[in-house]
């Protein structure tokens, strides 16, 4: 049965159970755990009187290190786990904690809900949690637009990708590539302490997501009710996105909503002009995201299905 079957275990224990709050509070998260060790290494290694050279090379060998640390974890566990069904559910429930399917379809639920309501100060802080830019600028359609966003983008990031390079490499790959995201998460961007030091973590993650980036958008594709303008949309405007990766889920979803994406906003201040996806659609409306979470269900049942057949294949 494999890996692909214990990702699919992974999949099924995390859309009935999440990852308890009542856990949380006692042990906090995996994806909690590697933010300390990254965060000591940004402190320890990411010096600003180095000359830039040396920080780059430090933040090359800093990722290096956060990586193998997680995939020798991933591989010392996965060596000591038993052959056959018994180990493929046990793998299974250890990478669990790295696929966010039910928390992410939950934190876009509530903000659709107020929304929907007209609760749009209630729509704004729920929307703030989930996306990086000001929620006191955004209407219903920005609103909506961030939330359909965040629902592509980390469909992909948070979902496929850690599942794909599980179904490749069991605990190794999942650990190594939640690494590699959580990385980019927070020295992968670019800010005057980051651009430098946190150059080959960006590098690394859009190398890890280039194939499952395009994967997630063929699964927003196949069950969409606009399935043909879902499929040209992410052929035509994939590559507009600032991003090499988040562009091919965002441009589906666009399609299959019949909406526009990506375009100006909002972050601390500062208006920065990203291109349209999908330009000259209508602005998403409250009860897009409701459809766009339809569409991810599908998707997510899609995946597991896939995942089920490679797995008794």
């Amino acid at each position: 049965m494999g890996f692909a079957g214990a990702m699919a275990v992974a999949m099924a224990v995390d859309a009935l159970l999440g990852w308890p709050a009542p856990l949380f509070a006692r042990i906090g998260h995996p994806v909690t755990w590697l933010g300390r060790l990254i965060a000591a290494v940004d402190a320890g290694w990411n010096r600003p009187t180095d000359p830039p050279r040396l920080r780059r090379a430090a933040g090359v060998a800093g990722a290096l290190l956060v990586i193998a640390v997680s995939v020798a974890l991933g591989w010392a566990m996965q060596a000591l786990l038993p052959a056959g069904w018994v180990g493929v559910l046990l793998t299974g429930v250890l990478a669990w904690p790295l696929v966010a399917l039910r928390s992410l379809h939950d934190h876009v639920a509530a903000v659709a809900s107020p929304l929907e309501g007209g609760d749009v100060d209630g729509a704004r802080a729920a929307v703030s949690r989930i996306v990086g830019r000001d929620p006191a600028a955004l209407d219903e359609a920005g609103i909506s637009r961030a939330a359909i966003e965040s629902l592509a983008e980390n469909a992909s990031d948070g979902i496929v990708a850690p599942l794909f390079w599980g179904a490749l490499f069991g605990l190794p790959g999942i650990f190594g590539y939640k690494a590699i995201n959580t990385l980019d998460s927070m020295i992968g961007h670019r800010s005057e302490r980051h651009e430098i030091f946190g150059w080959a973590a960006a590098r690394i993650d859009d190398v890890a997501n280039f194939i499952p980036a395009r994967l997630t958008g063929f699964l927003f594709v196949l069950p969409a009710p606009r399935r043909s303008e879902a499929l040209a949309c992410m052929t035509r405007d994939a590559r507009r996105h600032r991003s090499p990766n988040a562009g091919w889920p965002e441009a589906a979803m666009a399609g299959a909503l019949g909406v526009r994406l990506s375009g100006p906003r909002i972050y601390h201040g500062s208006t920065t002009n990203e291109p349209w996806l999908n330009e000259g659609a209508r602005d998403p409306r409250a009860a897009d995201i409701g459809e766009g979470l339809a569409i991810y269900r599908r998707a997510m049942l899609l995946l597991a299905g896939l995942l089920a057949i490679l797995a008794f294949a």
